[in-house]
């Protein structure tokens, strides 16, 4: 079964045991001007005519973040990814000065 379009709040489903657990993917891309990675942490449900956007309530357990480039992902709790208005930045740098939120 292909999941694309489905319209559920998650992605894939966990069975640990017998512990159901959701997560919602999501991907990465670079943003050159910030030298960040950036994701975006909102629901996007489109037809042909609209896209709408909204955040998303406790609808899954984890969202995991894939960095492609850098073969590299994230693992974000629910109440965490939620937290942000609407995108993460993931800094993949040695410039860093303090550790950032998304840590």
């Amino acid at each position: 079964m292909d999941p694309v379009g489905d319209r559920l709040p998650y992605d894939l489903v966990f069975d640990i045991q017998g512990c159901l657990v959701k997560v919602q993917a999501k991907s990465a891309w670079y943003h050159e001007a910030g030298d960040v990675y950036l994701t975006d942490n909102r629901r996007t449900q489109t037809n042909r005519r609209i896209m709408k956007r909204s955040r998303y309530a406790k609808d899954f357990d984890f969202a995991l973040i894939y960095i492609e480039t850098a073969d590299l992902f994230y693992v974000f709790p629910s109440e965490v990814f939620i937290s942000f208005a609407s995108s993460i930045s993931l800094v993949e740098s040695n410039k860093r000065q303090r550790k950032p939120r998304s840590a």
